[in-house]
């Protein structure tokens, strides 16, 4: 769809990127339950470049409380044991060869709070991103009605649709937090 002088489709589509970027970052963050997605923040000083940890071993879940990691290489291994430790999970990997086991601690209360701190700052770095991508959008409208392309009431319409958009993203946002409070918070 497309309001006069601004691409809304491109938008939202650059604005669920951000939302997809967050759904991510919200898998990085440990809820007590062991998950594979929990190593996917994590990367690996590897062969002279930074590299996912899927890159350079097998991540599985053989108990619900304990993460296994196969590292593919011997000469890796204290490597991702390193970027492991250094990843502020408040994971210790036990290496046993080339198999790292990552026990999974319940979580107390001091560090639920930590995590939510942590949603929370991810949350607001999508919005940040979704109202940089509004700014664009207005600014279009701006132009194109500088231009003497549109009114200046196709204008304000252009604008009110952006801002629309941009409302409902930052609601979206405000949901995910939500329910990864939640999820976080559950005992």
């Amino acid at each position: 769809m497309s309001v006069e002088g601004v691409d809304l489709d491109d938008l939202k589509r650059r604005m669920q990127g951000a939302l997809s970027v967050l759904k991510t970052e919200f898998a990085g963050l440990r809820t007590g339950r062991a998950s594979s997605s929990m190593m996917d923040p994590i990367t690996v000083d590897a062969y002279g470049q930074s590299m996912p940890i899927n890159q350079v071993a097998t991540v599985s879940v053989p108990e619900p409380r304990m993460l296994a990691v196969q590292v593919w290489d011997k000469s890796m291994v204290s490597a991702v044991e390193k970027a492991i430790r250094e990843s502020n999970l408040g994971l210790n990997p036990v290496v046993d060869g080339m198999l790292l086991r990552l026990p999974i601690p319940e979580l107390n209360q001091e560090r639920r709070q930590e995590l939510i701190k942590v949603a929370h700052k991810y949350a607001e770095q999508a919005k940040v991103a979704i109202r940089h991508v509004r700014r664009d959008g207005m600014d279009a409208a701006k132009k194109a009605e500088k231009d003497g392309d549109i009114s200046q009431d196709d204008s304000r319409v252009a604008s009110d649709e952006v801002q629309k958009l941009t409302d409902q993203m930052i609601a979206e946002v405000d949901g995910m937090l939500e329910k990864k409070e939640q999820e976080i918070s559950q005992v």
